[in-house]
């Protein structure tokens, strides 16, 4: 499967939506990904991961990275991964990525959306 991370909205907010395997050859695209998104200086964003196929531990690490930089930026950012994508969840949930950054299991479950910009 192709991995790609594709800037999108979700729930009204700034979003990556990560397709494919999130993996040590995929992960600094990722990278990559939240470091523009965080340069955009928005006030939150989601990472879409309702369609990523696979997410090992160098996936797991960069989300982890991610959620650090978003929050020395003073972004709120959302982990999007619903429980019927076993195969992600059994990672995010052995490793206890929950206690780093919220992760919720659906879209109703961000809440309202921030404006996209800062004033």
């Amino acid at each position: 499967m192709l991995f790609d991370v594709e800037r999108t909205t979700v729930a009204g907010r700034p979003a990556l939506t990560v397709r494919g395997e999130l993996d040590l050859a995929t992960a600094p695209q990722l990278a990559d990904a939240v470091d523009a998104q965080l340069a955009a200086a928005p006030r939150g964003f989601v990472v879409d991961l309702t369609q990523t196929a696979f997410m090992d531990s160098s996936g797991a690490r960069e989300l982890a990275r991610a959620a650090r930089k978003a929050s020395a930026a003073g972004v709120e950012l959302h982990v999007l991964a619903p429980q019927r994508n076993g195969a992600v969840r059994l990672t995010i949930d052995l490793l206890e990525l929950g206690s780093v950054m919220p992760i919720v299991d659906s879209v109703a479950a961000i809440g309202v959306a921030v404006p996209d910009v800062r004033p």
